[in-house]
């Protein structure tokens, strides 16, 4: 939706397809970074997406075995929004769908899911489309796949993908906000447990981490027994784990970590997860998924919008994309798998009945509060940030 926006704004005809019939669903990523916010600032739309419901993350908090810390505060990066903007993806996806249906060359197709890809030539023309149990086919310059971690349109077009290696999932659920809760979002650390929550206002978006595979396990203990586990990382969700009445109302999510080895083929590019799938810790993927739309409209837009654009003019820029963006995707994918293995994995191996030693990096932040902008700027920011220089018609 992003990058359609974008390249609409630039003069480029776009088909953005969605498999559903529109976009609300729960527990997806749910963060507006302050990166994005700037995007939105640049693109003159910031005061437009801040009227949408939202709340603000200003700082970041951490309990360890009850022992409490602030681990980053957004207050000191030189940006136009100080926080993370908590939104659900469905109000930021209508919002992009608003802005842009006014262009006229911008279409979105509910209900069309891309199924396969058109090939022709040694180069992908096009992709194939269930819609509303209708086929059809699109013809296109370029193809992108921005269709998940999932990608479907990756394995048609046949590109490689290499598995890093993830040791947990996640259990997402809601519990409700009662009179005299903390109002910040953070996460509970104690041995064998890892416990994150979004306040979204009248409920907790709580996320659960478990053992890689680790889910018939849970549900082997049982309900209650769950419900135990979260009220014992966290005493005071206690009375409220009830409100969780069966296992419909705990979704899972399996977590990967991939990267395609080259996001492009002639025709196709892949960005977002497509292109690789990040690990839910920081909340980071819908970042570096906005970043990889920016970066294609700056290199993409304008060769795009040229009616003298050939395929063979057009397949080096894919490559560019992929360049601008790999770094990034690198760091950000080592740092995450640093925590998954080194924090997370001891954690919920360790034995339960021990308690857990606050660690010397949290202790620092804690002593010195400056130092919480540094993990701040690496959530809220990220690796090589994208600011828009795609051009504009009027």
């Amino acid at each position: 939706m992003m990058l359609g926006y974008l390249l609409a704004r630039a003069g480029v005809d776009v088909v953005v397809l969605e498999k559903h019939a529109d976009f609300l669903r729960d527990f997806r990523g749910d963060t507006i970074h302050p990166s994005t916010l700037q995007v939105m600032q640049e693109l003159g739309l910031l005061d437009a997406i801040l009227d949408r419901p939202h709340d603000k993350a200003r700082r970041l908090r951490v309990s360890i075995s009850g022992n409490e810390a602030v681990i980053a505060d957004f207050s000191g990066l030189r940006t136009a929004c100080k926080y993370i903007a908590m939104m659900p993806q469905w109000e930021f996806l209508d919002f992009l769908r608003d802005h842009a249906s006014p262009w006229p060359n911008f279409r979105l197709l509910l209900g069309a899911e891309a199924v396969d890809v058109v090939k022709e030539a040694g180069r992908i023309r096009g992709v194939r489309v269930e819609a509303v149990g209708e086929p059809m086919t699109i013809i296109a310059d370029l193809v992108v796949g921005a269709d998940g971690r999932r990608s479907r349109m990756r394995d048609a077009a046949g590109l490689a993908v290499r598995n890093l290696g993830a040791p947990i999932d996640v259990l997402w659920m809601r519990l409700p906000v009662m009179p005299g809760d903390p109002l910040e979002s953070g996460g509970h650390i104690d041995s064998g447990h890892f416990l994150a929550m979004i306040y979204r206002g009248d409920y907790w978006q709580c996320a659960y981490v478990i053992p890689k595979g680790g889910i018939e396990a849970v549900q082997g203990r049982g309900l209650d027994a769950f419900r135990a586990e979260i009220a014992g990382v966290a005493p005071w969700l206690a009375a409220r784990t009830q409100s969780i009445r069966s296992w419909d109302d705990v979704k899972l999510l399996s977590v990967t970590v991939d990267r395609l080895q080259r996001w492009w083929t002639p025709g196709l590019l892949c960005i977002g997860d497509a292109a690789h799938a990040m690990s839910p810790i920081g909340g980071v993927g819908i970042n570096l998924a906005i970043q990889d739309a920016v970066a294609a409209a700056n290199i993409l837009a304008a060769p795009l919008a040229d009616p003298g654009m050939t395929a063979d003019q057009l397949t080096p820029l894919l490559a560019q994309v992929e360049k601008r963006r790999l770094f990034p995707t690198r760091l950000t994918q080592a740092a995450q798998l640093a925590i998954q293995n080194r924090l997370l994995k001891p954690v919920l191996e360790g034995e339960r009945q021990s308690t857990l030693k606050t660690p010397w990096p949290v202790r620092l932040l804690n002593r010195l509060p400056a130092l919480r902008v540094m993990p701040a700027y690496a959530v809220g920011i990220g690796v090589r940030p994208e600011h828009v220089r795609s051009p504009a018609l009027r």
